[in-house]
């Protein structure tokens, strides 16, 4: 019989080469009972890593990877298309390459990006969209595989890896207090659902604006949930406006354009005097004239492709200190020549 290989432990155990890699090489991404049922047939069948293959993963591709996710709208996939361009120029500047990865969900995004550092296909990788109880950075990092978020461990301090974010709270607080000083009271937040990091630090700088102005205000009526699009803005914002709202903060552009749209063919001689702001400040938002909140990407990819060639170039060094970068607020005067048809 010759020597067990992962191919031949595959096709003895009913599993695939993949699985019996990851029980190797990343545990974690395997059931339980599985991982111990291959870990039993390796240690029986006396297989060795290859050597060669190991040392073939010490040798650098100049290659980075990063997941790219689906627009729904075309309002956020603009952001993510500038944050893309940008880090492809930071990275060509260092003499590396982006490979851009699609994933149905987390756990496949890390079993790509485990299997392409394994085939020396990669050095390292950045994530995006992080979330509560997100476990990629976790993971990857007890790998040993260089990481950098753009986003921030929701919920995990503990986590050791350097990430860039933006001040969402700061952000939506500075404008709730612009509208306060000019005389709004009832002041509307189209929201995303409760559990995304982002859209969760969004809404607590609205409240936190809130409550330091009027704090035996119940703000739990101008309060809405729904998912991050431009119906939910259109519905939110009538919802709102029929308690009372007459301003409306949104933690994105989609749902602050569709805010604009209901709050355009509801009140088309008035709606310029209940303001919207929104989060992105994407080609949309500038050219209907919608306020809104810019994020530095520029700034944050340069700090992310520097902090992981440096742990490229020195993996043993110190990491640099996480940075939470500042939003700009622009505020403008909405042009919105929506027909009621839209609605």
């Amino acid at each position: 019989m010759g020597r067990p290989t992962l191919v031949s432990l595959a096709k003895e155990l009913g599993v695939s080469r993949q699985t019996v890699s990851n029980v190797l090489n990343s545990p974690h991404l395997v059931k339980p009972e599985t991982r111990d049922r291959v870990r039993k047939a390796i240690e029986a069948s006396g297989y060795r890593p290859n050597q060669a293959a190991q040392a073939l993963r010490k040798q650098k591709s100049g290659t980075l990877a990063m997941r790219i996710y689906p627009s729904s709208d075309g309002i956020y996939g603009a952001v993510m298309d500038r944050f893309l361009h940008r880090l492809v120029s930071e990275a060509r500047a260092r003499s590396y390459n982006i490979m851009p990865i699609t994933a149905i969900d987390d756990r496949d995004e890390l079993q790509q990006l485990c299997a392409l550092y394994d085939k020396g296909s990669i050095d390292g990788c950045l994530l995006s969209g992080t979330s509560e109880h997100d476990e990629r950075p976790r993971v990857l990092a007890q790998r040993q595989i260089p990481v950098v978020t753009f986003g921030r461990p929701w919920g995990d301090d503990e986590l050791s890896h350097y990430w860039v974010d933006v001040d969402g709270a700061g952000a939506t607080a500075a404008a709730t207090r612009d509208f306060l000083a000019r005389g709004h009271e009832r002041i509307g937040f189209v929201g995303i659902e409760a559990g995304s990091g982002p859209g969760d630090d969004r809404r607590r700088g609205w409240q936190e604006a809130m409550t330091q102005a009027q704090p035996h205000v119940d703000l739990s009526q101008m309060d809405t949930h729904g998912v991050d699009s431009i119906e939910t803005g259109v519905s939110a914002a009538r919802e709102l406006v029929a308690r009372g709202a007459t301003a409306f903060v949104c933690p994105s552009d989609s749902l602050a354009f569709g805010a604009l749209v209901h709050l355009r063919n509801a009140f088309p001689d008035s709606y310029q005097t209940m303001p919207v702001i929104g989060f992105d400040d994407s080609p949309v938002a500038r050219a209907l004239g919608m306020s809104s909140v810019g994020q530095p990407v520029e700034m944050a990819v340069h700090l992310l492709v520097e902090a992981i060639i440096a742990q490229l170039k020195d993996p043993e060094g110190t990491l640099p200190e996480p940075v939470l970068l500042q939003g700009s607020v622009t505020m403008r005067e909405p042009v919105m020549p929506v027909s009621p048809a839209q609605e």
